[in-house]
């Protein structure tokens, strides 16, 4: 079975979840992805799909709410334009390898959930961004460790940070 959650890594000096906020409907093109598994991520996403918004490169790196995947791959135009960042003057019309999605804010936690802290979570031992060296900007999050995560933040926001675990 496909993963039907995931957590997208973006530095919040490039793109952030205020930024996301902000745009209208709430929604941008999660584009610039141009690492062939994150790629792969972004092709098996589907409309409704869900993740986990991750700032990272940042002190402290860590989750910092979610987002609703609203519209599936399509290609990144990015990788079109001389003038951008993400060009690939290896990408074509008609054969570009790179895909983007649509992402819809959801919801902020009350407080960026650092990566010390997510280690520290039961049942989050096999997390792909708790492995050394993960650097993947977009992967795969079970069902049970996107619960986790989103309950904690949860208990977080209701001052409980769920005592007893």
């Amino acid at each position: 079975m496909r993963p039907r959650f995931w957590l997208m890594k973006t530095e919040p000096e490039a793109f952030s979840i205020w930024d996301l906020r902000k745009r209208p409907r709430k929604t941008e093109g999660w584009d610039g992805v141009r690492n062939y598994q994150a790629r792969n991520n972004l092709q098996a996403m589907q409309k409704g799909d869900k993740a986990l918004f991750y700032h990272s490169n940042a002190a402290p790196a860590g989750v910092i709410g979610i987002v609703r995947i609203s519209k599936p791959a399509y290609p990144d135009v990015c990788a079109l334009n001389p003038e951008s960042k993400y060009y690939d003057a290896r990408a074509k019309p008609d054969k570009n390898p790179w895909v983007m999605v649509d992402v819809t804010f959801e919801k902020e936690f009350s407080r960026l959930i650092p990566l010390a802290e997510l280690r520290q979570i039961p049942g989050l031992e096999k997390m792909e961004v708790l492995r050394v060296g993960s650097r993947l900007s977009v992967q795969p999050v079970t069902a049970e460790e996107f619960s986790l995560i989103s309950g904690y933040a949860e208990g977080i926001q209701a001052g409980s940070a769920l005592q007893g675990r």
